[in-house]
């Protein structure tokens, strides 16, 4: 009778583990296109189907949903959501978030000004202390501008809570510079018809890497090491740069 009980709670644990391995991760971002976007009630981009593709190949189900930058980082930090991308690492977020060991998307930050502008940028973001700047909220771009506001050497961005808003503050003039994803900021000029109105300054901010962040409060590090281990497979086998080649629609950089 007892080796019954304890072949019966063994196929009790054997369930309840397949059922929890077989339940959705709740995954959140923002719009950001070309990376991750709503289009016709779907979620799309090609970050979204690289996501989708190493998840399949773990056998694991996802949900994604697309909210304000700002609500996804407050999801990931009391729990509420399994995992975050793309997310720049920051000493912050890692008091709350175990980011994946591989890089999910390289990116560029760069900034942008009306055509007719006549700032000049050469790498040194001091000189641009006289300027205005609009950004995303809780959107961090990259150590180099965040330390710049951090130590007010620059102002303090003007918010809005997404890319769009940003370009439609910039073409509005309600500030100066705009500082975004480089990739980002093209994908939204291009879909908007306005690549004539605005150009990019070079040098580009700051190129960084990007990230999946899983909620420490979800005790989630295994399939953290379990998506490092099958991305770094999708990379090495050709699968995620043949993604990236066939929905990105800007040319981009990756390595």
């Amino acid at each position: 009778m007892k080796k019954n009980i304890i072949r019966f709670s063994c196929f009790g644990l054997m369930l309840y583990a397949a059922s929890a391995m077989s339940a959705p991760l709740e995954l959140v971002t923002l719009q950001y296109p070309p990376y991750q976007y709503e289009e016709n009630g779907q979620t799309k981009g090609f970050v979204v189907e690289i996501v989708k593709e190493v998840f399949r190949r773990m056998q694991q189900p996802v949900n994604i949903t697309l909210m304000p930058w700002t609500r996804s980082i407050k999801m990931i930090e009391d729990g509420t959501a399994d995992a975050i991308f793309t997310a720049y690492k920051t000493a912050e977020r890692e008091v709350f978030a175990d980011y994946s060991k591989e890089v999910l998307m390289p990116q560029a930050v760069s900034l942008f000004v009306l055509k007719e502008s006549n700032i000049k940028f050469d790498g040194d973001l001091l000189k641009l202390a006289n300027y205005s700047f609009g950004a995303v909220n809780k959107v961090s771009y990259g150590d180099v501008f965040d330390n710049a506001v951090k130590n007010k050497l620059i102002k303090a961005p003007d918010v809005t809570y997404t890319g769009e808003q940003n370009v439609e503050k910039l073409l509005a003039k309600r500030f100066d510079i705009m500082v975004s994803n480089k990739y980002g900021a093209l994908d939204i000029l291009r879909h908007k018809g306005v690549e004539h109105k605005v150009k990019e300054l070079a040098p580009e901010v700051q190129a960084i890497p990007s990230y999946m962040a899983f909620s420490k409060k979800r005790n989630l590090r295994a399939i953290r090491d379990k998506f490092d281990e099958i991305l770094s497979a999708m990379k090495k086998d050709g699968s995620y740069q043949k993604i990236v080649a066939s929905q990105s629609p800007v040319e981009l950089k990756i390595k």
